[in-house]
């Protein structure tokens, strides 16, 4: 289940010619009297030109996979805006699609997907899924290109346990039942993680080759677990990715966001070797503190006070500066815009942490 045809020594950070951008050399642990920034989810619903760019394909994962479209998309919230870093326009369950799960998305209702297949079939699809998903590659490579010498591109992927849940509970729910799962068939889990963790290690690195010049592991279901259950299903599998993609030749910084898991974000800061931390908005600043000592971090304003605004909005983002700006910090949310965030309370973060509006 390996294929090392994508390992090459091409495989770094330095993918654009210029200088450095600030938000890679905060992953490398510089800090800056205003750090690097850019929003989970910022190429999205909240933006006209976004909804208009989407009613012309009714089919999301389509659109994913259309190149033009997707690039389009990843570089709009770039050009209104002075975000550091732009992340390509996917979705984490096409890696599921690639791997021979059919995956589709109903309006309102979210991520639907069909019966898991078996392990073996499965298992057959691991050194194709890369290739199945190269139209990711294009739209990066087309990104990269129209993107400034001192703005980054980022890649990424679901983390295992995240995509597995999707894929055993066959859509969006709480995640019970995929958590029980893991405690009662603890063989057949560890067999489909190692599936997901092959597959997203042969992605990602696909994407470096294609033009990220950093990559995002986005672990959203890991609250919840037990230690003993964090330590198995998240940092495991993250470790064992990022240990694959140096094998690979991948130099590129990684950042992990371990969602949702409290007070274990420490323990995967100390555990797991990636550059990065992405903390949700539930985040003590004394945590966040304690984490900046081991890694960068990223993080952590809660979406709803950008929706909210006023005071409240400026208040929260002074907190989170005078918190955490002292040390390798890069300033983004909890999780990801929501839809109907107005543009103006975008413009109020990015004044006051970038001083370019």
């Amino acid at each position: 289940m390996t294929n090392d045809s994508l390992a090459s020594p091409s495989v770094s950070a330095a993918a654009a010619d210029g200088p450095t951008p600030k938000f890679l050399r905060a992953l490398a642990g510089e800090r800056f009297d205003r750090p690097p920034v850019w929003f989970m989810r910022q190429a999205g619903r909240y933006l006209p030109e976004y909804r208009a760019l989407r009613a012309q394909s009714p089919d999301f994962i389509a659109f994913c996979l259309n190149p033009e479209a997707a690039a389009e998309a990843t570089l709009q919230p770039m050009r209104r805006f002075p975000f550091s870093a732009a992340i390509v326009f996917a979705d984490i369950l096409l890696l599921p699609q690639a791997l021979g799960q059919k995956v589709w998305f109903e309006t309102g209702e979210g991520p639907k997907l069909g019966e898991l297949p078996p392990i073996s079939v499965l298992e057959s699809h691991v050194s194709t899924a890369a290739d199945h998903l190269s139209a990711v590659g294009e739209t990066l490579t087309r990104v990269r290109a129209a993107l400034a010498p001192d703005r980054a591109l980022i890649g990424f992927a679901g983390a295992p346990w995240t995509v597995l849940t999707y894929m055993l509970e066959r859509g969006s729910s709480n995640r019970e039942a995929a958590r029980s799962y893991a405690w009662t068939n603890p063989a057949e889990v560890d067999a489909l993680l190692a599936v997901l963790v092959e597959s997203t290690a042969l992605y990602l690195a696909m994407q470096v080759k294609a033009g990220a010049q950093a990559l995002q592991l986005f672990e959203s279901w890991a609250e919840g677990l037990s230690q003993t259950q964090f330590e198995r299903l998240v940092i495991a599998p993250h470790k064992a990715i990022i240990a694959r993609l140096r094998g690979l030749g991948v130099t590129v910084p990684i950042i992990g966001f371990p969602r949702g898991c409290g007070g274990l974000a420490k323990l995967y800061a100390q555990q797991v070797e990636t550059q990065g931390v992405a903390l949700d908005t539930s985040t003590p600043m004394e945590l966040g503190r304690e984490i900046q000592t081991l890694r960068t971090i990223q993080g952590a304003l809660d979406p709803l006070v950008i929706r909210a605004g006023g005071p409240g909005l400026d208040a929260e983002v002074e907190r989170l500066l005078a918190a955490w700006g002292g040390g390798p910090y890069v300033f983004n949310l909890g999780h990801g815009i929501l839809p109907d965030t107005p543009i103006a309370h975008v413009e109020q973060v990015l004044s006051r942490v970038t001083g370019e509006i």
